[in-house]
């Protein structure tokens, strides 16, 4: 066998469970639902590899890495914590040297720099785990053809116009997927076998807690960032100087930061060796650079 067609033998891997919560699939798709709109939406999704079950969807006008951290939300809140996530290596999943370098330090390598994504994996200890091509995410990518399929035949022919009611076509499909389909390889119903599988005990969901030293499930689905405090004890952040309550100067903080999409504001929490010592809400908009 030529190193050429060894290459693609191992790019083109599969990867094989034996339980639920083994591994997640977690993909996004933009496409054109609707012919009656002009502009393409994102899915994204969350598939139990074991079961085939549909454990997240959503459709989302753009795609940021919030969207993406409420989608880990809802998992783990319903579910508990996986043992892994499988994902493409878009940078909001993954930093690769060369792509991602142009804005970062040009020394670092790939991996050596934590996406928001990665350091909530971190912290939960979710393996996430990257497909080195395409081909390798067809499990996910079938449900996906599937959906599409459905979804852009009913908004055409229900002459639907806005995301809000393609989410409810979304929804529908989704539910007859999980809960009617017979899947053409498990040969079952991929909620029966999910349930199935977690009432034997063959599942690898950890129970959901919020870990030590944090006190709401906003320090966990959040951004993070760390800053110093200066002489006046305040830091800047976004061109935004922000005073934080009983740290001393030149001290450092980490911010753990919540968008709140009803109200347009962001709160930032303030945490200081091991405890929470403020929090503080500002206008969304004012943070220009995280993109939400």
């Amino acid at each position: 066998m030529s190193g050429r067609n060894q290459r693609n033998r191992h790019h083109d891997r599969e990867v094989i469970t034996n339980h639920a919560g083994e591994l997640i699939q977690h993909d996004s798709s933009h496409h054109l639902w609707s012919p009656y709109i002009d502009e393409t939406w994102y899915l994204i999704t969350s598939l139990d590899d074991y079961s085939r079950n549909l454990l997240y969807a959503e459709l989302e006008e753009k795609e940021t890495r919030w969207a993406h951290i409420k989608a880990l939300e809802s998992v783990w809140l319903r579910h508990g914590f996986p043992f892994q996530y499988y994902t493409d290596s878009h940078s909001i999943f993954r930093f690769v040297e060369r792509r991602d370098s142009v804005w970062r330090k040009h020394y670092l390598k790939t991996d050596e720099v934590d996406t928001q994504w990665k350091r909530i994996m971190s912290e939960c200890k979710v393996k996430p785990i990257y497909a080195l091509s395409p081909q390798a995410k067809g499990k996910i990518e079938r449900p996906y053809r599937w959906l599409q399929d459905r979804i852009v035949r009913t908004c055409a022919r229900e002459n639907i116009r806005k995301i809000e009611e393609a989410r409810e076509v979304l929804a529908y499909e989704v539910k007859r997927y999980n809960e009617q389909q017979v899947h053409s390889t498990t040969r079952e119903i991929p909620i029966i076998r999910f349930e199935r599988a977690r009432k034997e005990k063959k599942a690898l969901f950890r129970p959901f807690e919020i870990l030590y030293p944090y006190e709401s499930t906003k320090d966990i689905f959040c951004i993070k960032e760390e800053r110093t405090t200066n002489a006046y004890r305040k830091i800047s952040f976004e061109g935004i100087e922000l005073k934080v309550p009983g740290v001393n100067p030149h001290e450092k903080v980490e911010l753990r930061m919540v968008p709140e999409e009803e109200t347009g504001l962001t709160e930032i929490r303030f945490w200081h060796k091991s405890k929470l010592v403020g929090t503080q809400k500002i206008k969304s908009t004012e943070l220009k650079s995280m993109q939400f």
